[in-house]
């Protein structure tokens, strides 16, 4: 049996170990030969912890995501998330591996976000309007800045010291970092990602110029929604998995549509193998529901596994 603790696991994560690993489940999202579980949602007696289990499996990967988020663990010096990968052997179903992932985990759902930018989002992208200065905010920013030619990022957050805080943190990286408001944002950017748990448009759809490309990270459980549905008419839509999507991801409120063959939904992993196409002009606007899928969990656990014995 294989283990990696938090401290390993956060030694040998890195933005190109994440894309690859992101790119290789989305690939297995999409093939007909993988399976994604309904992700199951818990919380404690105490409401504001809750926990989610995410299972799937593919070709050569079986087991389970368990996801945590503690409301009060930074009082106590901890992070709020955690997560914990486990794998079982695909030939006799017993355990193979224990992955603590907390900190992969951040790397893990930015890359995702940085694969399907990578498609979608117009070659010379330079302003990136990010909606959310939490700890995931600056995963998203550094993973989408690998990939593109970013210069500007624009942070649209309620005014803090959180928020202050992140734009230094972006400003030290080498980027031009400002907070902003949400239509000022919106308009000017080339890329869009939402970082919430919101429960209501963050920004309304005729602020969306032509050629941006949309991402939404924060809708991950029913009840939650980022992007004004009047945009999904004018853009092509895309997701991790589109099962997932309409049942906790953005697209859950535009599922009659969906099912009705109204609006059409792209799985990103078809356009990653070429049976379909990414972005096709320059004036397209496209948007990615990012629901985050168990796969890339297993896919990241096995990158870590590798990258581990290779190390050794």
């Amino acid at each position: 049996m294989i283990y990696i603790s938090e401290e390993e696991s956060a030694a040998l994560v890195t933005h190109e170990l994440a894309f690859e690993a992101a790119r290789k489940a989305l690939v297995a999202a999409a093939s007909g030969r993988s399976w994604v579980f309904p992700a199951v949602l818990g919380r404690t007696q105490e409401a504001t912890n809750t926990f989610s289990v995410k299972s799937g499996s593919s070709d050569d990967l079986t087991g389970v995501k368990i996801g945590s988020f503690w409301s009060g663990n930074p009082a106590r010096g901890l992070p709020r998330h955690n997560s914990t990968i486990v794998l079982l052997d695909q030939h006799s179903g017993q355990l193979s591996a224990i992955i603590e992932a907390g900190k992969v985990n951040a790397y893990r759902t930015a890359a995702a976000d940085a694969v399907a930018a990578d498609l979608l989002a117009r070659k010379r992208a330079k302003v990136l309007a990010i909606f959310g200065a939490g700890n995931q905010a600056g995963f998203e920013v550094m993973a989408v800045a690998r990939i593109r030619p970013i210069e500007t990022v624009l942070v649209v957050a309620r005014p803090s010291p959180q928020l202050d805080a992140f734009v230094d943190q972006i400003g030290e990286k080498g980027l031009d970092a400002r907070a902003a408001l949400p239509e000022e944002a919106v308009r000017a950017a080339d890329i869009v990602v939402t970082v919430t748990p919101s429960r209501e448009p963050l920004f309304d759809a005729a602020w969306v110029g032509p050629g941006t490309h949309i991402v939404s990270m924060g809708s991950d459980a029913p009840g939650k929604r980022e992007l004004p549905s009047e945009l999904f008419p004018r853009a092509r839509l895309f997701c991790d998995l589109l099962s997932q999507s309409v049942q906790i991801g953005e697209f859950q409120h535009v599922r009659d549509d969906i099912d009705g063959g109204v609006l059409a939904v792209t799985p990103i992993g078809d356009v990653v193998e070429k049976r379909a196409p990414g972005r096709r002009f320059d004036y397209e606007i496209t948007v990615f529901d990012s629901s985050g899928i168990s796969l890339q969990d297993l896919y990241m656990a096995d990158a870590l596994i590798r990258a581990k014995a290779s190390h050794h």
